[in-house]
This record gives structure tokens, sequence and C-alpha cells, in this order.
């Protein structure tokens, strides 16, 4: 079986393996002003990292009492963040290199992402990892977002693989909890500084404090190989 023996290992998107965050702000952003809310802030925004975009209009149409229904809204947005997708997502270029150095042992992999699929598509599509990332999940496709576990079980069914053999990778606190109930270790990158110390962090098997300034491709490799953390 190599020297990952059966593992598989689950990526989140949003945030862990591209930086989409600044794009989902903005489309969130520009459907709230177009419906009179002109002070919608980034530090507001960090508060529904993590969170699907249908969760978070439905939250942001109560918080400011919108007329408009949560599907319009949804739409609105959706419609604006593929446009800024498709125009230009990075992936933080050491999870671009912990993926290809995945693939080249043949370890399979997915994503599982609060996003539509559309939204996934257009990502993997314009970052370039569709040819590595060939399994996807959208929470769209499950009963429930994280932090349920559903996205992430669907993805081990997907790989044929045990959900104890599995090792997610995160950003979010809710992801970090998906990942803990569904019975799987978990790399944490939290996104949020300041959110590192979230009681669903201290769930993960490992955490990245300094999220992506802390994370490399090798340490991250070596780590899923050390016998003592694969047990």
């Amino acid at each position: 079986m190599g020297k990952f023996g059966a593992l598989s290992v689950i990526f989140d998107l949003d945030g862990t393996l591209v930086d989409s965050e600044p794009n989902y702000y903005e489309a969130s952003r520009q459907t709230l002003a177009e419906h009179g809310v002109l002070d919608f802030t980034w530090a507001e925004h960090e508060s529904y990292v993590g969170i699907s975009t249908l969760e978070t209009v439905a939250s942001l149409r109560e918080r400011y009492g919108l007329r408009a229904t949560v599907d319009e809204l949804f739409h609105a947005t959706n419609r604006r963040y593929l446009e800024l997708a498709r125009a230009g997502t990075h992936a933080y270029p050491e999870m671009r290199k912990f993926v290809e150095l995945l693939a080249a042992e043949a370890v399979p992999m997915a994503v599982a992402s609060g996003s539509s699929p559309e939204a996934i598509e257009a990502i993997l599509g314009g970052a370039g990892l569709d040819a590595f990332l060939r399994i996807v999940v959208s929470a769209d496709e499950v009963a429930h977002g994280k932090p349920a576990p559903d996205v992430f079980l669907e993805a081990a069914r997907r790989l044929g693989t045990d959900p104890a053999d599995c090792v997610v990778l995160e950003d979010a606190a809710p992801g970090a909890a998906a990942a803990h109930a569904a019975g799987m270790r978990c790399i944490a990158v939290p996104y949020v500084a300041t959110q590192a110390d979230a009681p669903e962090f201290a769930t993960a098997a490992l955490l990245l404090r300094g999220g992506q300034t802390e994370f490399t491709a090798q340490s991250a490799y070596t780590w899923l190989t050390d016998p003592v953390t694969s047990d």
C-alpha cells in the first residue's frame, strides 16, 4: 500500500486551497449595496468564513432586515461571485505543492466545500487544480452543511475510504467541527488568526496557529508519513 497506507486526503476549498474570501466579500458587499446596505466591512465578513453562501445570505437578510428573499439574495451573490472567481482565484502555493506531492504518491484526494458545485468547478478550473481534484462534494448535495459532517462523509463514500482513514485540511472552525464529527483527523490552518483559539480547532490533530504563513507542503507531507501521527 506504500508509505501512506489506506490514507485519503479531503480538502476544504475556500480559504484552505484557495484564497477566495476576498471574492466572497466583494460579492456580498455588492449585493448588500444594491439593497441599500453600504457599510458592510471585511471584519463583519470574517464572521461568515466557513459558512455556506446560502446560510450567509440568510443571516445577512435577517441582520439587515432586507425585503428580498433568501433565494433572490443567494442567486445575486452567487452570480457576482462566479464572475469574480472566473476572473481569478489565487491558489496558495504551498497547498498546490502539497496536492502535487500527494498526487505523485497516488494518494486519493477530494474536495468538500460549502460552495455550490458551479463555484467549485469555476475555482478549481481557474486555479488549475481540477486535474488533481476530480472528486468534489458541495454542501448543496447533502442534507446539512458544516459543522455537520455530511460533506466529509459523502467525500469518504465517493473515495471508497473509511472515514477513520481520512485526513481533512480546513481553515474554519465549522469545518474543523465537521471533520471531528465525521471521525476524521484534521489539519487546521486557520484563515482568521484570531479564531485559532476557537474550541472547534482544539479537536484538530494538527493546528497551525499561523495559518497559511505556517503551512508548508513538506512539513504536512512529513506529518502524514510519521508513524506516530498516522496511527
